[in-house]
């Protein structure tokens, strides 16, 4: 099943998510690697700055989904306020369909 990972930042989290971005990265080409990742990227302010992240998993429940979540290096680092998970049904453009 396929979940969705909302990821908001914290207030003034920039620097923390640019410092902590390297583990962050190699943390997704892992679970890229597993087949577990489907998707992710940064929302953007009205700056155009990362203020958060959209995260979609293949995850067996949305325990294991939450697993992954709070695996994320950016998690481990306190830059999210909040990690709203959600099962997500990918309909249109989903290479696997």
């Amino acid at each position: 099943m396929l979940f969705a990972l909302i990821c908001t930042d914290i207030p003034d989290g920039l620097d923390l998510r640019m410092d902590t971005r390297p583990e962050h990265v190699d943390h997704l080409n892992g679970l890229n690697e597993k087949g577990i990742l489907k998707t992710a990227g940064p929302f953007l302010d009205d700056d155009g700055n990362p203020c958060g992240s959209l995260v979609i998993i293949e995850a067996d429940s949305k325990h294991a989904a939450r697993r992954i979540a709070d695996s994320d290096p950016y998690a481990r680092a306190g830059l999210f306020a909040q990690i709203d998970i959600r099962p997500y049904n990918w309909v249109f453009n989903n290479p696997g369909a």
